[in-house]
């Protein structure tokens, strides 16, 4: 019986010393944190970061691009390939265009590519350079500037 009695009042013992604790329920509200669905704006460089920093897809068209992949030889070969076909498109717009800056309609052949300059309506000119190696082509319009 003593027994008894004293567990009952290390129970109660127990019981007095826990804290009462009030709950108070406040509603929840949703805030997106993402600013194209009404995040905050100042969120966004934080988000793109993130993602970048998880992507591991690797473009193959420009995993050669970098200078890291390439020799000191292979960038010079590079940039005097660049500085070659500068030059020779620095030449041939020279003998397309008048002193006073005006297309002259006409046609350019090079080694492998013909340069093609016609009138087309209100006065602009069409530019078709074609590889004659691969019959590709891309056309441009511009203003002849009268």
């Amino acid at each position: 019986m003593k027994t008894n009695a004293l567990l009952k009042r290390a129970w109660l013992a127990c019981a007095l010393s826990m804290p009462v604790i009030a709950a108070h329920a406040t509603s929840l509200v949703y805030e997106p944190v993402n600013p194209n669905f009404g995040g905050n704006p100042l969120n966004g460089t934080n988000l793109l970061n993130e993602a970048n920093a998880q992507n591991k897809y690797k473009d193959p068209a420009t995993a050669n691009l970098g200078t890291g992949s390439q020799s000191t030889l292979d960038q010079f070969n590079t940039q005097l390939q660049q500085a070659i076909l500068s030059r020779v498109a620095s030449s041939i717009s020279s003998s397309i265009v008048g002193t006073d800056g005006t297309l002259h309609p006409g046609t350019i052949n090079t080694g492998n590519f013909s340069i093609a300059i016609t009138q087309v309506t209100g006065g602009n000119l069409q530019v078709t350079t074609t590889d004659k190696t691969t019959g590709a082509s891309t056309t441009f319009v511009v203003g002849n500037g009268q």
